[in-house]
């Protein structure tokens, strides 16, 4: 089968030890260990369908559906080129059927993605807001890491917008934002679980991932998380079952 290309420049990389294939542009964002991290904390189940707001390339799309054979993705991009990309990835890991990639913008979606229709949403929104650092040249790169026109607030709307009443919404986030995202879902979301990402033993955690149903009303839990590195760099077994062993987190 020939495998479609998009026009970006890209590298071919491998995720959860080999059984992903990705290709990804060579500059702007390029997907490390965030995606698959978020992959992983999505409590996806066969038959469920799963929305990946800002999917990119697929990265997350991908890991989730090499974990979960059963479930089915739609991704919504605002990049042209990021949507081809993604559904090339999709036509790479043979999972036509499985994951499909849509062009759209969140504050002004595509018809075809039905309010309420998807049991899980799952994002990585960008980490920071607009003014809180100077932009990358590299407009791709600007986009996923600096809020634009859609702020933090939108995502979380967006995200439950798209939920079905008491299903999930899962994001990776840093974790100094944490109390901002924890605001926007204040009495529109409940069983929140806060899952931190600590780098290493007695360090502070930079990400957090962050759990929530819709229309629940359940009290939120401070998960232990996850620790990924030991003392001298090498990722911790719990971490390796995650990143390269493709196992699901326990949030």
């Amino acid at each position: 089968m020939t495998v479609p290309q998009s026009d970006l420049p890209c590298s071919e990389d491998a995720l959860l030890g080999g059984r992903v294939k990705l290709r990804q542009p060579h500059h702007g964002y390029r997907a490390a260990i965030d995606p698959v991290l978020l992959a992983a904390a999505v409590p996806a189940g066969d038959g469920d369908t799963v929305l990946d707001v800002g999917c990119g390339a697929g990265a997350a799309s991908l890991c989730l559906a090499s974990r979960v054979e059963g479930c089915r993705i739609t991704g919504i991009e605002s990049q042209r080129d990021l949507v081809h990309l993604a559904n090339d990835n999709v036509a790479l890991n043979g999972l036509f059927g499985r994951f499909v990639a849509v062009q759209g913008d969140l504050l002004n979606p595509p018809p075809r993605l039905e309010p309420g229709s998807f049991a899980h949403v799952m994002a990585n929104p960008p980490f920071l807001e607009s003014g809180a650092a100077s932009p990358s040249p590299v407009a791709a790169k600007a986009a996923a890491n600096i809020e634009g026109e859609a702020d933090l607030a939108a995502w979380v709307r967006f995200a439950l917008l798209m939920t079905q009443p008491k299903g999930s919404v899962t994001f990776i986030h840093r974790a100094d934002r944490m109390e901002r995202l924890l605001a926007h879902l204040s009495g529109r979301a409940g069983e929140i679980v806060v899952f931190p990402l600590w780098p290493g033993q007695d360090k502070p955690a930079k990400r957090i991932i962050l759990r929530a149903r819709k229309s629940v009303a359940k009290p939120t839990r401070l998960t232990p998380g996850l620790v990924l590195h030991e003392p001298d760099g090498r990722y911790t077994a719990a971490a390796e079952a995650v990143l390269r062993g493709g196992a699901a987190l326990q949030v």
